[in-house]
């Protein structure tokens, strides 16, 4: 970090720089890793009000300080913290301790645990694909072992990879807080599969099959050998040299792995290995096309499994056909296969996983989705564009644990999550719907009022909201709800401001009357405290609430402190619920126009 040799740095002095500086790198924690102008300055003008009268000065301060800080890896600010500031690690200490993965099988067998993900980056992952990648890097560093990610895009014609989507999954990742220790691609290794087959070959362990599909079908239903099954190796090698000569074209020639013709499951039964790919129509988006001869899914993540040495796999339950299948291969090869925890499925309750449903919907609505991060949908970037926290999905994937049997998750349950943890670090502000104008009589109370931003969070600081009176009355905003309830119970109070009497209604207007600024008042009263809007200066807020594969608009007035909060800040509407801050947008009569997404309640 810097030395604060700036002319407002030397003003404010070191010991402020020191302060703005844990601060910042305090939020930038709790917040993904980047620290934002709104929540810093408000914790420092909450514990230094003498500071206001040189707020334009410490604004400088604090936003060299951010930039500096949020130009550091997640990493590095902590350990930031725990050179300069380590009492802020302290409260984290405290926090109750998460729930414990159970231990993996056979650990003393291996002299280091070296778990995997193995995406296919076809698209970008969701809350499924992130339960096995989490949890493959908590085992890791629980036993100190190593977290391989690999990208498995063998299938250029099928599953054909997004080319974006290999860097949009390492975003996701990281922002998940799941690091790797080896990275992988397996487009790049194809030379390295031909090896190891070839060497399969050799012991007799695969065949290259020139029968039609529908004839290699009914020998494979029947439980028989194709006649292609007992040639010798000699044959089978100058068959798949041919192969790789592009002397076969799509269908015509396959490379199947020996297995049991009699198992029960007729998948097994000699399964293929390779198959030829016309890559000049359907081309990689790594190698182009360069190869023609692929592996299957089965072939290249086995032989990768065994030569990157990972001991134990994380997947998900559907895959235990696979197992058998590759048993065989390591069986031919003498290997030894990695221990396997299957997973039960996880289903989300109220967002579509669906890989194959989300690009069905994007392809047959243009314009609709905003893409494969839309917030209708359950991908990682979708979730985070929402505005859920990473520790959040990270404590829900852990909650469900490592089970063989199927599980929910609804969306509640992870709405539920994410309020506990953002809650108390979250700026609680006003907000009215369908604004309604209400003009108070004879009001005698203060015309500045100062309202913190949270009850118990005094760190978040506070806002000032400025009155004005016109013809000895005061007039405010409140929502259409509140004022029909001010009408049938004829008193209510208005947050952190005063107790009021209705008179009367006039069209779209109320008129009511003050009668004290008491707090006590109210609560003899039983009055219900209302949100409010100044009339004089406000925002207008547009909120795009998701619903189901909709999104509804909706628009309201704020109070004018959404004006300092940065896009990405999240703030809780008091009585509506948690918000993200997309836009803001000042306008030229002083007032602004902020966009939102609704979060959860």
């Amino acid at each position: 970090m810097s030395s604060g040799d700036s002319k407002s740095g030397n003003e404010l002095g070191g010991k402020i720089r020191d302060e703005i500086l844990a601060c910042a790198l305090k939020n930038a924690v709790e917040h993904d890793g980047k620290a934002m102008l709104g929540p810093v300055m408000s914790i420092l003008l909450g514990r230094h009000p003498e500071l206001k009268p040189k707020a334009r000065e410490l604004v400088k301060v604090v936003k060299e300080v951010i930039e500096e800080v949020n130009k550091l890896s997640k990493e590095d600010q902590i350990k930031l913290i725990k050179e300069k500031f380590p009492e802020i690690l302290e409260s984290k200490r405290e926090e109750k301790e998460k729930k414990e993965l159970p231990p993996l099988p056979n650990v003393s067998k291996y002299a280091e645990v070296r778990t995997r993900f193995a995406p296919n980056p076809d698209f970008l992952i969701h809350l499924g694909n992130a339960r096995p990648a989490i949890l493959s890097y908590m085992y890791a560093r629980m036993y100190k072992g190593k977290m391989i990610l690999r990208f498995e895009d063998t299938d250029p014609k099928t599953k054909p990879p997004m080319p974006e989507a290999y860097r949009l999954i390492k975003e996701d990742l990281k922002w998940l807080g799941v690091q790797w220790d080896e990275e992988y691609i397996q487009s790049l290794r194809l030379e390295i599969y031909y090896e190891i087959v070839r060497e399969l070959i050799k012991r007799g362990g695969a065949y290259v099959d020139l029968c039609k599909r529908e004839e290699f079908q009914a020998y494979k239903l029947r439980g028989a050998p194709c006649p292609h099954r007992e040639q010798p190796i000699e044959r089978n090698l100058e068959l798949f040299d041919r192969m790789l000569e592009g002397a076969f074209s799509e269908g015509e020639a396959v490379l199947r792995v020996k297995t049991d013709l009699k198992h029960p499951d007729p998948s097994v039964r000699d399964w293929v290995a390779f198959r030829i790919i016309d890559t000049d129509k359907n081309p990689h988006p790594i190698v182009g096309s360069k190869y023609i001869v692929w592996p299957t899914y089965n072939f290249a993540a086995a032989v990768d499994d065994h030569l990157l040495g990972i001991t134990h796999i994380l997947r998900g339950k559907e895959h235990a056909v696979n197992t058998v299948k590759q048993k065989y291969l390591y069986a031919h090869m003498g290997w030894e296969y990695p221990e396997v925890i299957n997973l039960g499925r996880l289903k989300l309750e109220g967002l579509i996983l669906s890989k194959s449903k989300i690009k069905e919907l994007i392809k047959n609505n243009p314009g609709k989705f905003s893409g494969p991060d839309d917030i209708r949908f359950g991908t990682i970037a979708s979730l985070r564009n929402r505005g859920i926290v990473a520790e959040a999905i990270r404590e829900v994937i852990m909650e469900v644990g490592v089970k063989s049997t199927d599980a929910k998750i609804s969306w509640d349950n992870i709405a539920a999550t994410n309020r506990k943890i953002i809650d108390r670090i979250t700026k609680r502000i006003m907000f009215v719907t369908e604004p309604v104008k209400l003009i108070i009589k004879n009001y005698g109370g203060e015309l500045r009022v100062t309202l913190p931003y949270h009850p118990e969070n005094k760190e978040l600081g506070s806002r000032s909201i400025s009155l004005r009176i016109e013809n000895d009355q005061l007039s405010v905003f409140i929502s259409k709800s509140d004022a029909d309830e001010l009408r049938k119970k004829g008193m209510i109070r208005l947050m952190g401001l005063c107790n009021i009497r209705y008179l009367s209604s006039e069209g779209n207007i109320i008129v009511g009357e003050y009668t004290s600024s008491s707090l006590e008042d109210a609560r003899k009263l039983n009055l219900s405290i209302i949100q409010w809007v100044p009339t004089g200066n406000f925002a207008e807020v547009k909120v795009l609430v998701p619903e189901e594969l909709e999104l509804r608009r909706l628009i309201g007035l704020s109070e004018p402190a959404i004006v300092e909060a940065s896009s990405g800040e999240r703030l809780q509407f008091i009585r509506f619920g948690f918000v993200k801050v997309e836009k803001v947008r000042k306008l030229r009569d002083g007032r602004a126009r902020v966009e939102t997404i609704y979060m959860h309640q």
